[in-house]
């Protein structure tokens, strides 16, 4: 992987900082418990995507030729939800009173594609996404269309066997136009993902099942601009390699009570907890500066 603009690295830092801060007064906001953890330990990768490396328009969020993302892990959608926010296609106010209600509800913790047009695909039972990613991405080719997909999955959810017949038939039909980033923060609601069923070493296992395997620290913005920059011209006439990215990642990132804390799996925020929560992730600015 070569270097980067770090100049671009600083704005999506500062950006990713601010996503966070969001994050949580979003979940403060609607009152219900998110799934805080793993939702922070992607958004690095997230705003990377959605700012720089995704070909997508916000204002035409389906536009013919736009890059496709399927949020596999989808217990995590309001990550995506607060970016669309940010990116001016949903107001915090409209996401906070359309939030599970029975009249009015747009916007669940499992994103819906039948509500929100910026929704690839409906997501939540985990172990999905992936084979729906690879699906799209065989499609693409078959049409001749340029367009990426990629597919962002948890560590836990790769305990399920849909995910691996995905990455089977991936790795066997060379769909270099196929991206799965795997946020590797190494928790599950149970516990420790190696203590439930481990899924190492996920570098070989890939490897043998036909996929380019790119390592990185996923709360690092740098390495994830290198490893997005890194990613070959997608061609539907070019049979390659689908690429995954491991991220690893630490679950609650930029919030130090919720760092490595399986509790917060899912869980919701008091005012003096958003507080403390909003502090420690701005104190990563000032450490970063």
């Amino acid at each position: 992987m070569g270097n980067v603009d770090i100049e671009l690295v600083t704005q999506l830092e500062d950006k990713a900082i601010d996503i966070r801060k969001d994050l949580c007064t979003y979940i403060y906001r609607i009152a219900t418990a998110g799934h805080l953890g793993g939702e922070l330990s992607m958004v690095d990768v997230a705003v990377a995507l959605y700012y720089k490396y995704m070909n997508y328009d916000p204002t035409n969020p389906e536009m013919p030729d736009r890059d496709r993302l399927i949020l596999s892990k989808g217990h995590c959608g309001e990550t995506l939800y607060t970016i669309y926010s940010d990116l001016g296609m949903y107001t915090m106010d409209y996401m906070v009173e359309h939030f599970n209600t029975l009249a009015t509800g747009k916007f669940s913790m499992h994103p819906n594609r039948k509500y929100i047009e910026a929704i690839e695909a409906s997501t939540g039972s985990l172990g999905h996404g992936l084979p729906i990613a690879t699906g799209l991405a065989l499609g693409a080719r078959m049409s001749g269309e340029k367009w990426r997909t990629f597919c962002i999955l948890g560590d836990g959810e790769l305990q399920e066997g849909t995910n691996w017949e995905a990455f089977m038939a991936a790795g066997q039909y060379q769909l270099g136009n196929l991206v799965a980033i795997v946020d590797k923060n190494d928790l599950q609601m149970s516990g420790n993902t190696a203590n439930t069923v481990t899924v190492d070493p996920l570098d070989e296992k890939l490897k043998a099942f036909g996929w380019d395997v790119i390592e990185i620290n996923g709360n690092d913005m740098r390495e994830v601009c290198e490893a997005l920059e890194s990613l070959p011209e997608s061609d539907p006439h070019v049979r390659r390699k689908p690429v995954c990215i491991i991220s690893n990642t630490v679950k609650g990132a930029g919030v130090a009570f919720m760092e490595n804390v399986v509790g917060w799996h899912a869980g919701s925020l008091s005012k003096e907890k958003l507080e403390e929560a909003i502090e420690s992730i701005e104190n990563t600015r000032k450490v970063r500066q």
